[in-house]
């Protein structure tokens, strides 16, 4: 891998972040890219994971727009974030770290300690990461924080909890030495299917900035880019139709017709039903889940969102083999053609999360399905990210007009 990289680094042209970052608990890749997108080059990413650790060095390795990371990106290997230390594992940005100094700090601290499918131990869970997140806004210093979590971190019984990281991220003199502190501009839910994701997602995010960024400039929270969500229908219409075209002639060719046109819902059964029911029908997707490593292979959720599944025309049961494996495993039968619709392949579960189709996972079918279900969807990230950039660019252009008063003022 190191030989590729360094290939590639000799013959392409990068282009310079507007801002840098250094992201905790990056998963395979959710909040990286929609951060990137918003104009963030990552200075280091850091996971545990190793199927996660193995998507992200892939996806950094291939795609042509990651030209920036691939030669200052401190990727790390598999990495308890507790063990990080930036000052001795940062090699490649070290000096740009030194250098430019870190805008964004962001990470998706683990959700079980706060999720109400769990125990909500909080504070007393061995997993919580708020505490390491806050030894690293002190050791890093950057000009601003991110931090995301499951909606349950927001419940009452945390209320005393929350209050805590708030003061301590407010706090003046924050970390080593007399640093400024920081202002926790919002915390608060956004919901996922208000930023062109077909899935119901609410995820409680933490923005905060340093007091001397911040000074004079107004943080704004991400407004919805989507009055009406995306359905699930529109989010996989091509997809699907590249799953089910090969059977169209053959011996499955009246049974792959048939199910197609029952998941296209062509003679509106489902939609009949539907409304005949009164069931609330939004056309997006229940939560993708994750799952346990503890409890066997990919599902998509407890039973009532295998029933919400059903309603969208999905088999809620477990998770497709790609067109290839299916054809080769010769399991079209569970994967495209039962009673209750299709499963989802890994790729179209990307997609309800808001992954580009390009975007590829390491591991086997269960890691890959994991690393989607437990991501920040992309384009949640991006929105934040570009609230972010806003304020940064903003107190970059103030820095700069005071700057050149000073010049003039000496002259």
């Amino acid at each position: 891998m190191a030989h590729k990289d360094e290939a590639l680094v000799a013959t392409e042209e990068t282009q310079e972040p507007e801002f840098t970052s250094i992201e905790i608990c990056a998963g395979a890749g959710g909040q990286a890219l929609g951060l990137h997108q918003a104009g963030f080059g990552h200075l280091a990413l850091v996971e545990f994971d190793p199927y996660a650790v193995a998507t992200l060095r892939k996806n950094v390795a291939e795609r042509k727009s990651w030209a920036w990371e691939r030669r200052h990106c401190d990727l790390l290997p598999p990495t308890d974030v507790r063990k990080f230390a930036p000052g001795k594992q940062l090699v490649r940005s070290g000096v740009l770290l030194e250098e430019r100094g870190l805008d964004l700090l962001a990470g998706g601290v683990p959700c079980p300690p706060f999720s109400r499918a769990g125990k909500q131990l909080g504070r007393d869970d061995e997993r919580d990461l708020f505490p390491r997140m806050l030894e690293l806004v002190g050791e890093l210093n950057p000009r601003a924080v991110m931090i995301e979590n499951v909606r349950g971190i927001m419940d009452r019984k945390f209320s005393d909890y929350r209050s805590w990281i708030v003061s301590e991220l407010e706090r003046q003199g924050y970390g080593s030495g007399a640093r400024p502190g920081y202002t926790v501009c919002k915390w608060d839910l956004l919901e996922a299917s208000d930023f062109g994701v077909p899935q119901l997602r609410p995820r409680a995010v933490l923005v905060a900035i340093r007091n001397d960024i911040l000074e004079g400039i107004d943080y704004q929270w991400p407004v919805a880019t989507h009055v009406k969500p995306v359905s699930v229908a529109k989010s996989l219409g091509p997809s699907m139709f590249e799953r089910y075209k090969p059977y169209f002639e053959g011996e499955y060719a009246a049974q792959a017709q048939e199910c197609y046109a029952r998941w296209l819902d062509e003679d509106g059964t489902r939609a009949e039903k539907i409304k005949e029911l009164r069931i609330q029908f939004s056309g997006i997707a229940p939560t993708l889940v994750g799952g346990s490593k503890k409890h066997g292979g990919a599902d998509l959720g407890p039973s009532r969102a295998k029933a919400a599944w059903k309603w969208l025309g999905i088999s809620g049961m477990g998770v497709a083999n790609d067109i290839k494996t299916c054809r080769e495993k010769g399991t079209e039968e569970r994967d495209l053609f039962g009673p209750d619709g299709p499963m989802l392949t890994v790729r179209q579960a990307a997609l309800i999360q808001g992954f580009p189709s390009e975007w590829a996972f390491s591991g086997g079918k269960t890691a890959q399905y994991r690393q989607v279900g437990n991501a920040f969807p992309p384009p949640v990230a991006k929105a934040v990210g570009e609230s972010i950039a806003k304020v940064l660019r903003a107190a970059r252009e103030r820095d700069q007009v005071k700057s050149d008063q000073l010049l003039v003022s000496v002259a």
